[in-house]
């Protein structure tokens, strides 16, 4: 799922591949998908989007977003967006396919659920991505201590830390992907109420926050995710579904798998000790 290390990782590819092409060909919709949503009629995107110049690629939190004129396609969530040279063998279904006028295809497949959204610049009212641009991402010097403190503050005392981190939008762009790895540097456990939580544990998750998404930006993404070339990420995850089978790298005991709020959280009892809510 597309997280802050993935989004910036694939926009900077995007706009290296794609900055100055001119889209010849849209498919959108092309495979039918549950859990696939668009911004308005997919029908109406190769009007959209036909015959405009590509002028650059971002990232804004979780989401990653193509400049095309007056024109913004954006996608997040569990959206696989895969680049492929005119010779290349492109994948029977898609959600969103885009040829260029000279070579290649920008190929858009949904995962378990995601958005792909094509619309005018300024039109887009999701929630979700108005968040996204509002409110400061972990990697800036806008996201200080202080800021964290009001995040943590706001929220209820018997809230996990689980919770406060990966749900309501608190932090867009940082979900259950990122989140073991951080928690786990800051020897917290998932199931942690805040209530529980010291100033010098929140001291240490916000540092962990940081460092550890930085390390994974750094590095190109995490190693559970792939970029737009089906490379996977540089960063290698500490615990997830690839390391749980293994030791903790810490103390060499066992990496716990359960499924708490919504998603599998992965950490270590002796690291990660849970701390008992008075």
């Amino acid at each position: 799922m597309l997280e802050i290390p993935e989004a910036i990782t694939i926009s900077g590819q995007l706009d290296k591949t794609l900055k100055g092409r001119v889209v010849s060909k849209v498919i959108a919709a092309g495979s039918p998908h549950g859990f696939a949503f668009y911004f308005g009629d997919p029908a109406l995107y190769p009007g959209m989007l036909e015959g405009k110049r590509i002028d650059r690629a971002y990232s804004c939190a979780g989401w990653v977003e193509i400049a095309a004129g007056d024109i913004r396609l954006g996608f997040n969530d569990g959206v696989n967006p895969r680049y492929y040279e005119e010779d290349a063998k492109l994948p029977a279904k898609h959600q969103l396919l885009i040829r260029f006028e000279d070579g290649g295809s920008l190929v858009c497949t949904v995962q378990m659920y995601g958005g792909i959204h094509v619309f005018p610049e300024g039109s887009m009212d999701s929630p979700y991505y108005l968040g996204a641009k509002e409110k400061p991402s972990p990697l800036s010097d806008e996201f200080d201590e202080a800021y964290f403190g009001s995040i943590v503050s706001a929220a209820a005392k018997n809230e996990s830390v689980k919770a406060l981190l990966a749900t309501h939008q608190r932090i867009p762009g940082f979900g259950n992907g990122c989140l073991h790895d951080v928690l786990f540097n800051a020897g917290i456990h998932p199931k942690t109420k805040l209530s529980s939580v010291n100033d010098g544990e929140i001291e240490a998750l916000y540092k962990s926050l940081k460092s550890t998404l930085s390390e994974m930006t750094r590095l190109g993404g995490r190693d559970t995710e792939k970029d737009i070339f089906s490379n996977p990420g540089g960063y290698r995850t500490l615990l997830s579904s690839k390391t749980v089978a293994y030791p903790c790298p810490k103390c060499g005991g066992g990496i716990t798998r359960k499924a708490y709020l919504g998603g599998n959280i992965y950490y270590c009892e002796n690291c990660q000790p849970e701390a008992v809510t008075v």
